[in-house]
């Protein structure tokens, strides 16, 4: 069954629990934060207070904004993911405690599934494993046709390049079709990446989702229930 075609305005961060080496990942993740709840904008996310994921659940309620967390079971249990405290998050969770939702799920796919039926729209920050698993997860839905939602990467001091370079080479190569490079949307930042640090990436990625049409949104195949014997 098809993720729902009538999005919601809450979107989905994909996102690091860790920090990384560079402050301009931080920054980053504030400024996107702050623009998501000044835009009336709910943030699901998945569940962390550590990292990256922190600093951004942190940036939307301290302006605001509502937050869904959602985590698996066992990584729950454990006491969270990640690494890098991500400082004046848990003021901001005790303060906006009312506006914090948090879901437990089963397992990662089920914590997929869960944000994606939940939002409009995706943002990838700089992450690892998990963060690169889930943007591609969500490129692959729109490709199959599961659901038809703007997904955006954020490109911190160019983070995203090897990704924007793969779809590439899979074109060259065949392996992906041409206009298929238009789902995912990369939101670049000044030239000078002296200038990331500073620059407003919450409002660029702002604008660039509601600026995206969908247009080259052709899916392959219509998903529906198997009929019932």
């Amino acid at each position: 069954m098809a993720i729902a075609e009538h999005p919601p305005k809450a979107v989905a961060v994909y996102c690091a629990s860790t920090l990384g080496k560079q402050p301009a990942y931080r920054s980053a993740a504030v400024s996107l934060g702050t623009a998501i709840a000044s835009a009336k904008r709910a943030l699901v996310y998945g569940g962390g207070r550590k990292g990256i994921m922190g600093v951004v659940a942190g940036a939307v309620l301290e302006s605001g904004g509502s937050v869904t967390g959602i985590i698996p079971y066992a990584i729950s249990r454990a006491g969270g993911e990640g690494k890098g405290k991500a400082p004046g998050v848990e003021d901001a969770v005790q303060a906006g405690a009312e506006r914090v939702e948090t879901i437990v799920v089963n397992s990662m796919s089920e914590r997929k599934t869960e944000m994606a039926k939940r939002v409009g729209g995706f943002f990838g920050l700089p992450g690892g494993f998990g963060t690169l698993d889930e943007i591609l997860e969500v490129i692959t839905w729109t490709q199959i046709g599961y659901h038809s939602k703007p997904i955006i990467v954020i490109n911190v001091l160019g983070y995203f390049e090897p990704l924007r370079q793969l779809i590439r080479s899979g074109i060259a190569e065949g392996f992906i079709p041409a206009n298929n490079e238009e789902f995912v949307l990369f939101v670049d930042g000044p030239a000078d990446h002296d200038e990331h640090e500073t620059f407003d990436w919450g409002a660029a990625a702002l604008e660039t989702l509601v600026a995206w049409d969908g247009g080259a949104v052709k899916p392959l195949f219509e998903w529906t229930d198997m009929p019932q014997n």
